[in-house]
């Protein structure tokens, strides 16, 4: 319902854009010029963006930047309203699912030779262009890794698995071990609703996510699916959907960060949260595979977008700002890989002494599998829905109140009606 409310407040945005000034550079108070940005993310990442802030705006004494923060579960509704009201953020972060909704509504502006990308990854910055147009910065990378607690692993006596060769039934029956040789303390897994775990899923069987502007999965696959989370939890390999249910999505509150689970899916700029949360060794590992699968079905994703509104009358100092954020080794130093690894290899090589342990060990996975991965993919309009989506068709299912047939489909309609938008 909270996406379904920021897009219905996004569809405004096109009737309010010709009421908007934009263009040039402006004055603020006392000669400054104020610039507002907003995010989400936690009480860390408001700190570490602060500082970062505070940080240009030092080097750029001309500049005042505001930092407009929001809890996750609000700041699309949040973000919308502020758009359809003419009043867009100078700098706005966003996901990748919602960069097509974003630009196509004339939100955003092109940053095509106003924010310096030359030193960026430009596989990775191609995830930010629509239409020949560079509409946003990626802030750095992800993938979707499996990751283990190899300190509870080695307590019980076993021995870290071969992600080269592992399957879903492997994976299934050591998390299974984990649960009884614990005696029920610990669970062996706990799993993620999060589509990039159906992406991967999907992938393994030559299924992608979207196609052609609409889902590319099929009904079958989305039941093996919520197949694969059922075996979990009736083989006790990990908790039912009721205790699912309880520790959200958010990494302060995953069974991985408490203790209470030996294996678990995570985005990979989420190890450093999850392992002091811990405070164990936690590995990632490559996630297991369908029998004969010839993908991994992993893929890079940028964490998130820097971007700019359209409409700002402080394009110049924005850009800069943008810039700053990218490019500059003192922000890369602040922020390190809270918003993913920096994508600019001369800010990662300057900050890779300062990397937490955790981080330092992201960074090596992601150079050792970048060989695996799937190339980037921007979704469709009406991507921003799907999260929300897909999970009511899959608690429907995990809660019984739904049979698997009637749900995929279900689904598959709902998502299709989404992106038709």
């Amino acid at each position: 319902m909270k996406r379904i409310l920021a897009a219905t407040a996004l569809a405004l945005v096109a009737v309010s854009a010709t009421a908007c000034g934009g263009g040039g550079d402006g004055g603020g108070s006392g000669g400054k010029t104020k610039l507002v940005f907003s995010y989400w993310g936690s009480d860390s990442r408001q700190k570490l963006t602060e500082s970062a802030i505070a940080k240009f705006e030092q080097k750029n004494p001309t500049i005042d930047v505001e930092g407009d923060f929001s809890d996750f579960d609000s700041y699309y509704e949040k973000l919308a309203t502020k758009a359809a009201a003419g009043d867009a953020p100078d700098v706005m972060s966003i996901e990748i699912r919602g960069l097509a909704e974003y630009a196509g509504r004339g939100v955003l502006s092109d940053v095509k030779g106003k924010v310096n990308t030359a030193d960026l990854d430009q596989n990775v910055l191609k995830a930010g262009q629509l239409d020949g147009k560079q509409y946003a910065v990626p802030t750095g990378v992800n993938t979707w890794p499996m990751i283990v607690n190899k300190d509870l692993l080695e307590k019980e006596g076993q021995k870290m698995p071969d992600d080269k060769t592992w399957t879903w039934d492997d994976y299934i029956a050591a998390s299974q071990k984990m649960t009884q040789k614990s005696g029920g303390q610990v669970w062996g897994t706990e799993y993620n609703e999060n589509p990039a775990f159906l992406q991967v899923f999907a992938a393994q069987r030559g299924e992608p996510f979207y196609a052609d502007g609409k889902l590319g999965l099929s009904e079958q696959t989305v039941k093996d699916w919520w197949a694969l989370i059922q075996k979990i939890i009736a083989t006790k390999a990990g908790p039912g959907a009721a205790k699912m249910l309880e520790t959200g999505t958010k990494p302060d509150q995953a069974l991985l960060a408490t203790n209470k689970s030996v294996y678990g899916s995570w985005w990979s700029n989420q190890l450093d949260a999850l392992s002091k949360g811990s405070g164990q060794d936690l590995e990632m590992l490559r996630m297991p595979k369908a029998p004969g699968a010839s993908a991994s079905g992993m893929f890079l994703q940028p964490a998130m977008y820097y971007t700019i509104s359209s409409r700002t009358k402080h394009s110049a100092a924005a850009a800069k700002f943008v810039d700053f954020l990218v490019n500059d080794p003192d922000a890369g130093a602040i922020l390190l890989s809270d918003r993913g690894l920096p994508t600019n290899a001369k800010v990662l090589a300057a900050i890779k002494g300062k990397l937490s342990p955790a981080d330092q060990k992201v960074a090596a996975f992601m150079d050792s599998i970048k060989g695996e991965l799937s190339p980037i993919v921007i979704p469709p309009k009406g991507a921003m829905e799907m999260e929300d989506i897909l999970k009511r068709a899959t608690d429907s299912v995990l809660f019984g109140k739904a049979k698997p047939d009637d749900a995929a489909k279900t689904f598959i309609k709902e998502a299709n009606g989404a992106l038709g938008q």
